[in-house]
């Protein structure tokens, strides 16, 4: 029995460790670097928008092939939250990033959310929020934009 329980510990004292370092580090194993410093964009994005009065529904919603990052709710407003994180704005502006492109993933991935979840919210709305810095940084900038675009033209809601 002594055995079995030095094992025991054993293996909860490397699990402990593993737990620490990514709670540390940030990253699973085998992330690439760029998704752990996403995610960490995403904690300080939600944490920013949560001290403004903004209540989380759901975090990184996989709809189809496409994600939406946050998606939150301000007073009657359902809010679709784009999250960018960079280490500086030396080559422009993270929300530069949101491409024509882009916009209209996230218009499919919003009307087949509401469709699939079958909420009809008053209004809907989408907002791109900027994190520049990095983990190390004590107090990363944020920037948050308020309906940065609409809901692409070929895409109408359900109701």
């Amino acid at each position: 029995m002594a055995l079995l329980t030095f094992r025991t510990a054993d293996f909860f004292s490397r699990a402990y460790a593993r737990a620490m370092k990514w709670l540390v580090l940030g990253r699973r194993r085998g992330e690439p670097e760029h998704l752990s410093v996403g995610r960490w964009g995403e904690t300080v994005a939600e944490r920013a928008l949560r001290a403004k009065g903004y209540r989380t529904i759901e975090r990184r919603v996989a709809v189809g092939r496409d994600e939406l990052d946050l998606v939150m709710r301000n007073k009657n407003t359902l809010v679709f939250v784009e999250v960018k994180t960079r280490a500086d704005d030396d080559f422009g502006r993270p929300a530069e990033a949101v491409t024509r492109e882009k916009r209209r993933k996230l218009s499919r991935a919003a009307v087949r959310y509401l469709m699939k979840r079958r909420e009809k919210p008053e209004y809907i709305r989408f907002d791109i929020v900027e994190v520049i810095g990095s983990r190390e940084d004590p107090a990363p900038r944020v920037e948050h934009i308020q309906n940065a675009f609409p809901l692409e033209g070929r895409y109408r809601l359900p109701w």
